[in-house]
């Protein structure tokens, strides 16, 4: 059997990490349902601790979600999940976002004025890539 999985990234302010990610990747972030987090807080399920407000909409404070526009079809789901520890080594696990016909460096680029910091640029064989850490120090490769 095979099995689908999603991406789960932990983060201080994941909300904020969130739109950094889908402005990065250009995909979207997932819309928050405030009738329903309402509803959750009126039947008891929830507490108005378990929520927050991102740019004037109610959100779980635990997290939120981004996905490739064309659907979970073409990508799987990354999850940003709120976490207090700070990060303090080298993630295991990192997305290797790859830039298609775009220029690489030019992404690179872009990356770095919205907050992402170059760790080092890599080859093997024909190979090339730069490695980022995103604002909160999460790695990321930037490949063709």
């Amino acid at each position: 059997m095979a099995y689908t999985f999603q991406v789960t990234i932990d983060s201080a302010e994941p909300h904020v990490l969130a739109d950094w990610w889908a402005d990065a990747l250009g995909w979207e972030v997932e819309s928050s349902d405030e009738a329903f987090i309402r509803r959750m807080i009126e039947d008891g399920r929830a507490t108005e601790e378990d929520t927050t407000t991102h740019r004037g909409t109610l959100v779980w404070k635990a997290g939120t979600g981004i996905r490739h526009p064309e659907g979970l079809d073409r990508a799987p789901r990354v999850l940003f999940q709120y976490v207090s520890d700070a990060k303090t080594v080298k993630n295991r696990v990192h997305l290797d976002v790859r830039t298609g016909s775009d220029d690489p460096k030019a992404v690179v680029e872009r990356l770095i004025a919205k907050g992402a910091r170059h760790l080092h640029d890599a080859s093997q064989g024909p190979y090339t890539w730069t490695t980022l850490a995103d604002p909160q120090g999460n790695e990321l490769c930037v490949s063709h």
